[in-house]
């Protein structure tokens, strides 16, 4: 307890010196909580940023190699270039272009037009009795096998149920393969009810050979959904195929596993999310060594990840080598003026030494008069740094949107938007404009940490200078 007693006395004693020590133990501390906070933020909204959205990678027919119209069918897309039809991806392709370490995750689906034949199961299409094409044949298909589609067979989207616009109200939502869920009016119109059995087929588009196969599933009621969703999203003509109550909902493996053994009318999709735009390139050459063909172009959405992530990246980078400066120079500063100080006090140190003091407590001497100011400086630094890193991080912030905006526009004006076939539309991002910075429990930890070790740094280098002398050397320099 003396030795704190007596630290704080020589606090007092030696104001002069002290107030220079804290000024600069308070610059450090306050440049510090600023440039941790930014960065801390910064970096979680990275991370955050990064989880969510990836960067979406497309795979789609290149439309300048094809030379002609892109149509779906056989688990992928023909692209007719003067007769010669593009190989589509099998589902076999998708699956293992998932499996890949240059990826985040990736997003899945599948869909199919269905039908009934003398095989299925005798079902009704809602509002059939309004339907535009009023069962019209397929212009280019003249197989009499051909199931005509009444209604849709969707594996793996379920974004509905999540927003609210459908939700189950009998039965249960699907829990494994060869499971469907169905509309409510689809259910009365045909008389279903959880637990009940249906038999649909659908039918591939004519491949090269103008052959056509049928695909018959055979599907338990899981369950009978509510939906609010719009029944036409076209804005057409009223057709049953296009009706989202005529919608069968599946697993995806339900509609993928017939399509990996052979080609079915099972349209697949996928989008791939890279941990990284920069990966793009080793992800296509991977895609490549598995089969991908050089007559589709694989592309990523880098400039809606740059708009959300490059300016936080930049901020981050920027106040990261502002805190090692700051620490590095600072430190310098402080180690100066406290060998400095110490010096000075050389003579009292001798009579305490002489005084039988031992040297480790002369040390705790030392490094709790630093650690006293320190303590103080951590306080008002606190309160200094959270309220200046707010403005500082929105100047900053605006530094950077304004560096990306003027490369934008002096850079080369180049890129291609492609589009999966099958996929859904790539989700606009908007550029972020704020960063709203706190001060969180971790930045505070490592402030402490930071104050903890610059104490104890000054405080040992100047002890370690000054104990090197004897008692009575150090007074025979005095006299």
């Amino acid at each position: 307890m003396y030795i704190f007693q007596n630290a704080a006395q020589n606090i007092l004693r030696n104001r002069g010196r002290n107030v220079l020590v804290a000024v600069i133990v308070f610059a450090i501390i306050t440049t510090s909580v600023v440039a941790l906070i930014i960065n801390n933020t910064a970096s979680g909204i990275i991370d955050d940023y990064k989880a969510r959205f990836g960067s979406e990678v497309t795979i789609a027919p290149n439309r300048q190699l094809a030379g002609g119209p892109v149509v779906a069918g056989g688990g992928g897309a023909y692209a007719s270039r003067a007769g010669v039809f593009i190989e589509p991806i099998s589902p076999q392709m998708y699956l293992a272009f998932a499996d890949s370490e240059y990826l985040l995750y990736t997003d899945m689906s599948a869909s199919q037009m269905a039908g009934c034949d003398d095989r299925c199961t005798g079902l009704t299409a809602y509002d059939a009795e309004n339907d535009a094409m009023g069962g019209m044949r397929i212009a280019g298909i003249d197989d009499d096998s051909y199931i005509m589609p009444q209604f849709r067979l969707i594996g793996g989207v379920w974004e509905d149920f999540d927003s609210g616009l459908r939700a189950v109200e009998e039965g249960r939502m699907i829990e494994a393969d060869d499971e469907c869920l169905i509309s409510r009016e689809f259910a009365r119109l045909n008389g279903l009810s959880a637990g009940d059995v249906i038999t649909v087929g659908g039918s591939s588009m004519p491949d090269p050979d103008g052959e056509t196969r049928n695909t018959y599933y055979t599907l338990t009621v899981a369950g009978v959904y509510d939906d609010l969703t719009p029944e036409d999203e076209t804005g057409m003509f009223r057709t049953s195929i296009m009706n989202r109550r005529n919608e069968i909902l599946v697993s995806f493996d339900t509609l993928a596993g017939p399509a990996r053994e052979n080609p079915t009318g099972a349209q697949i999709s996928a989008t791939y999310y890279l941990k990284d735009p920069s990966l793009l390139e080793a992800f296509e050459a991977e895609a490549r060594a598995k089969g991908l063909s050089e007559e589709y172009a694989v592309s990523t959405d880098e400039a809606g990840y740059d708009t959300i992530v490059k300016p936080v990246v930049g901020m981050k980078g920027v106040t990261f080598t502002f805190l090692i400066a700051v620490l590095i120079l600072g430190a310098v500063i402080l180690l100066l003026l406290t060998s400095i100080a110490v010096r000075e006090r050389k003579y009292e140190i001798g009579v305490l030494r002489a005084m039988g003091m031992k040297k480790r407590l002369v040390a705790m001497g030392l490094w709790s008069e630093l650690l006293i100011i320190t303590c103080l400086c951590v306080i008002l630094g606190l309160l200094a740094g959270t309220v200046a890193a707010q403005p500082v991080s929105d100047m900053l912030l605006e530094g950077q949107l304004d560096a990306i905006s003027s490369a934008a526009q002096n850079g080369p004006q180049m890129g291609r938007v492609m589009v999966a076939i099958g996929a859904r539309p790539t989700a606009q991002h908007s550029a972020l404009d704020t960063l709203d910075v706190s001060l969180s429990a971790s930045t505070l930890l490592q402030i402490i940490g930071i104050a903890l070790a610059l104490a104890t740094a000054a405080a040992l280098a100047a002890v370690t200078k000054i104990t090197k002398y004897e008692p009575i050397k150090i007074l025979m320099e005095r006299n």
